[in-house]
């Protein structure tokens, strides 16, 4: 085990999964805190590197494969409109270091441009400068907090969410939960695209959600995939889910890539960690004139997309997204994913059927009813005997 989170209903906001509001919820049953006669709800997050022949021994090595076992208590069973319970592990974005652009002008990847860097360090006081956390306003990061007030007052740094699966708990409260963390379609990151359309987006850099009030929920859906509103737009006939032939998304690996999956609708992380960059730190490098941040985001993931995606049908498959496969002139596509070291904060939300695939509400907390910062374990230490018979 190399590092853990440790999660309770404390670090965010109150909400109504989590906290008795006269007059809204004060005779009903509680989904997170009523499971026990009010116990507090409390959840840990412990995420092993498997020491298996031929893999990386370093979680910092994007190849290594990872477990994340998630244990909490009391959690209510949820019965109603398909919903579960589902966890995320968060990367907050990070001001990259100072390179000289490519050919083009643009930004080479994961860096940003001197330009870009001297209109950051004039946001606010000056915290976005290399290495830091970036945060919307310029000024020190502002985790959320129970003392937030949505939406006036909320977090200013910018989550990038992987998820790590969807449980439900059992009938007396218990929630267990098993993911593997690698780059086999476990790493990768729901299409960015979404998010004006979830309800806790904002396209003003004033942090107070717009897309509820403007009437925008589920005005988008990435049923067909492809590379959002400014990318492709794919016939449903050949990237629905055809009944014939189901879309099978853990049909990753493979030794004849025809048989492998072609129609994801999420990208590697490292590659959305990539879209963020352009949208929110290369103002002089990615589209300097545009300020509005849905347009920024969509131009940005269509256009990073069609880095990866060598058949340009706007979708990264299995193939095009293997960590093996060479792509816009790197030799392999190690950089298109984050280790899990880069994730230091852990939620858990609350979800129904929707039809997205990005957290309910996001990026706002609404939806949270867990949450915890990274612990890192160092020197690692053994957290299981023997092996497994799963050597994928």
């Amino acid at each position: 085990m190399f590092q853990y989170y440790l999660l309770d209903t404390t670090g965010f906001e109150p909400n109504v999964f989590t906290t008795i509001f006269p007059g809204v919820n004060d005779h009903a049953q509680l989904t997170v805190t009523g499971a026990n006669c009010g116990l507090p709800t409390v959840g840990a997050v412990r995420v092993v590197l498997e020491p298996k022949p031929g893999l990386p021994t370093d979680p910092n090595d994007p190849r290594a494969f990872n477990d994340v076992f998630t244990d909490i208590s009391p959690l209510f069973v949820i019965n109603n409109e398909s919903g579960w319970y589902e966890g995320w592990m968060i990367h907050d974005l990070t001001v990259p270091a100072v390179a000289p652009p490519r050919g083009d002008g643009h930004a080479q990847f994961g860096t940003i441009t001197r330009q870009d860097a001297e209109l950051l360090k004039r946001m606010g006081t000056g915290n976005n400068v290399p290495g830091r956390l970036f945060t919307l306003d310029g000024k020190a990061p502002h985790f959320p907090s129970a003392t937030d007030h949505f939406p006036d007052r909320q977090t200013n740094v910018v989550p990038l969410q992987v998820s790590m699966g969807t449980y439900n708990a059992m009938q007396q409260s218990d929630a267990h939960s098993y993911w593997e963390f690698n780059y086999l379609g476990t790493n990768w990151v729901h299409p960015l695209y979404e998010l004006p359309f979830t309800g806790g987006f904002s396209d003003r850099f004033n942090q107070a959600p717009d897309t509820f009030q403007d009437g925008e929920i589920g005005g988008l859906q990435s049923i067909v995939p492809g590379s959002g509103p400014a990318g492709i737009q794919n016939d449903p006939r050949v990237f629905g889910d055809n009944p014939s032939l189901p879309r099978d998304p853990d049909k990753f690996d493979g030794d004849v890539n025809a048989q492998r999956e072609f129609r994801f609708r999420n990208i590697p992380s490292g590659l959305a960690n990539e879209v963020y960059l352009d949208v929110y730190t290369r103002w002089a490098s990615f589209e300097p004139h545009v300020t509005s941040l849905q347009r920024r985001l969509f131009d940005a993931y269509a256009a990073e997309v069609a880095r990866v995606d060598s058949d340009g049908d706007g979708v990264i498959s299995a193939v095009e997204g293997d960590i093996d496969t060479p792509s816009d002139g790197f030799p392999d596509n190690t950089r298109l994913f984050l280790p899990p070291t880069a994730f230091d904060r852990f939620a858990v939300t609350r979800e129904i059927n929707d039809g997205l695939l990005a957290p309910r509400f996001a990026p706002s907390q609404r939806a949270w009813v867990l949450s915890g910062f990274r612990v890192p374990v160092d020197p690692a230490v053994p957290a299981s005997a023997g092996r497994d018979g799963d050597d994928r």
